[in-house]
């Protein structure tokens, strides 16, 4: 695969790594400036335990999450179809005989979407290509529309398997839905993600209504979000990712357009 500056930038601004970078900057700096190195040191171990905790993570998550809602009736929204944005992929997963299935993300956004699906009867367009060079990896839109009709006999009328990113789920489905009149949509994520993926289909002239799933800032506060977890930090990593990604998505569609 070609070399990714863009993806290796973005990794070395998200936590955890631009924690260690940090302190690692700090032990160099100690050399010389050893007050200096020693405060970054103590700042970069401070942050890594503060986002391990719920405390943390929820500071990054919860203005992300509160951005979104669930629709509050289904019947009303004048959407004239469902489009489910792909995650990820299990390679070969033994237990489905060494098939690739959808991993959890991909499967909670397509179980909501197959709630929605029986609820409103529309039409369903899954979305996801590759992010590599390589033919033999399939688009992630296969897949998930396996399991949509396979696990949940949910039919697939679209399935969009160009796109490499969020800009490009909305810009490829989007000429795919406007093909057959359709303009506005039920979008399925999961909360974190969903303002960045309405702001992309709305630069491609798509009415969107967002249909999120999967919140954790609902979640109700208790002691054990002041202990450090890995969950937690997971979580703020992708917190993390989104603000960067809605900060970049704003700043290339204001600069250039639609992609």
């Amino acid at each position: 695969m070609p070399f990714n500056f863009t993806g290796a930038v973005r990794e070395i601004l998200l936590p955890p790594q631009s924690i260690f970078l940090l302190w690692a900057v700090g032990w160099l700096a100690q050399q010389w400036r050893p007050r200096l190195g020693l405060a970054m040191r103590r700042i970069a171990a401070f942050l890594l335990f503060f986002l391990c905790t719920g405390v943390g993570a929820g500071l990054l998550v919860a203005p992300l999450e509160g951005m979104t809602s669930v629709p509050r009736s289904l019947h009303d929204t004048g959407a004239q179809a469902i489009v489910v944005l792909s995650a990820g992929r299990y390679k070969a997963a033994p237990e489905y005989g060494g098939q690739e299935i959808p991993d959890y993300i991909a499967l909670a956004r397509l179980r909501y979407a197959a709630k929605l699906y029986r609820e409103t009867g529309l039409p369903i367009l899954v979305s996801g290509g590759t992010v590599t060079s390589d033919r033999s990896v399939k688009p992630l839109a296969q897949s998930m529309a396996k399991a949509l009709r396979d696990e949940f006999d949910i039919p697939v009328k679209w399935s969009e398997e160009e796109s490499r990113n969020t800009a490009e789920n909305a810009l490829y489905s989007a000429r795919l839905l406007k093909r057959d009149g359709i303009h506005r949509i039920l979008l399925v994520t999961d909360a974190m993600h969903m303002p960045r993926a309405v702001m992309a289909f709305s630069e491609n002239g798509m009415n969107t209504v967002a249909a999120p799933t999967i919140f954790f800032s609902s979640e109700k506060f208790t002691l054990s979000d002041l202990l450090p977890s890995a969950e937690n930090l997971r979580r703020a990593h992708y917190a993390m990712y989104e603000w960067l990604g809605l900060a970049w998505y704003a700043l290339r569609y204001r600069l250039h357009g639609t992609p």
